[in-house]
């Protein structure tokens, strides 16, 4: 560190668990920027001022996660568009005393399929899950230009809300709700699969699809991370499915809130091999 070294971090409460510490001052680093990257413990009722204080302090930026995505919409100067249509921040880009919020989570999210060169244009896509993360996923995918999505929840209702918010913003699409005990034939069909849902997590909740559901051509893609294969990654993968874990976006998330910060490329690969290690790779 120096007299210049310009500062980063994340607020969140709990915050001792997050590996963007380590993953983003590791990429600063990687790319010889004068940067560190902190936690920032930030209890509910202490949002504001920590926010104010930041900006006092002359951090340069800042990631959110959990509870205060949705909260601190009400602190910030500016929210881009995208994060409005998502309703959560987490990132925060502080320039000439003002805070300007953003969400990366969709950008995160495409990062790894444009790195297979799908072609989103012209893929169908089921995705279960009607949740926040499914929110910023399907709002991603419309924007992208997928022309048909289907959402199945366990909560049909749920699903049913979603589709209404994403039919809003992307009239051209296809967009429907498919009841659960109804999504097999369905997600069979889709060229695209995205689990939006916490099943799998640690090896939780059972199968969440038969395996009939998957085929060759196809690509899975599960937003769990903890472990990088889950039952579902695992069952795609052997019926020759494409498959793309849920650490894929947690780098891409990450890459492109230092992006937004730097200007610089993120190092994806050598942040991958640094986080790999934190992570089961098998059931």
């Amino acid at each position: 560190m120096s007299g210049t070294t310009r500062l980063y971090g994340i607020m969140g409460h709990p915050i001792a668990h997050s590996l963007s510490p380590m993953m983003q001052t590791f990429a600063f680093r990687q790319q010889h920027l004068d940067c560190v990257y902190v936690p920032l413990p930030v209890a509910p009722d202490q949002l504001a001022p920590a926010v104010a204080g930041a900006v006092a302090l002359g951090v340069c930026g800042f990631n959110v996660t959990i509870p205060h995505k949705e909260a601190i919409m009400a602190h910030l100067d500016d929210i881009s568009a995208a994060a409005w249509a998502i309703g959560a921040v987490n990132t925060v880009h502080v320039q000439d005393g003002r805070t300007i919020g953003y969400n990366t989570d969709g950008e995160g999210f495409l990062q790894p399929l444009h790195a297979l060169h799908l072609p989103l244009a012209d893929t169908t896509t089921c995705m279960l899950g009607a949740g926040g993360a499914a929110r910023a996923v399907g709002m991603a995918l419309l924007e992208a230009g997928c022309p048909v999505l289907a959402i199945a929840n366990r909560t049909h209702e749920r699903a049913a809300r979603l589709v209404a918010v994403l039919q809003e913003y992307f009239p051209q699409a296809q967009v429907w709700a498919v009841p659960f005990v109804e999504v097999a034939p369905v997600a069979r069909q889709s060229g695209l699969l995205v689990n939006a849902t916490s099943v799998g997590m640690q090896h939780t909740g059972g199968a969440l699809l038969p395996e009939t559901c998957f085929r060759p051509g196809q690509v899975v893609y599960d937003l769990v991370y903890r472990p990088i294969h889950t039952p579902l990654l695992l069952a795609a993968q052997r019926c020759g499915a494409t498959i793309v874990p849920g650490l894929d976006m947690l780098i891409g998330q990450g890459a492109a809130a230092f992006q937004l910060w730097t200007g610089v490329p993120f190092p994806v690969e050598a942040v991958r091999s640094l986080l790999q290690p934190f992570f089961a790779t098998a059931p």
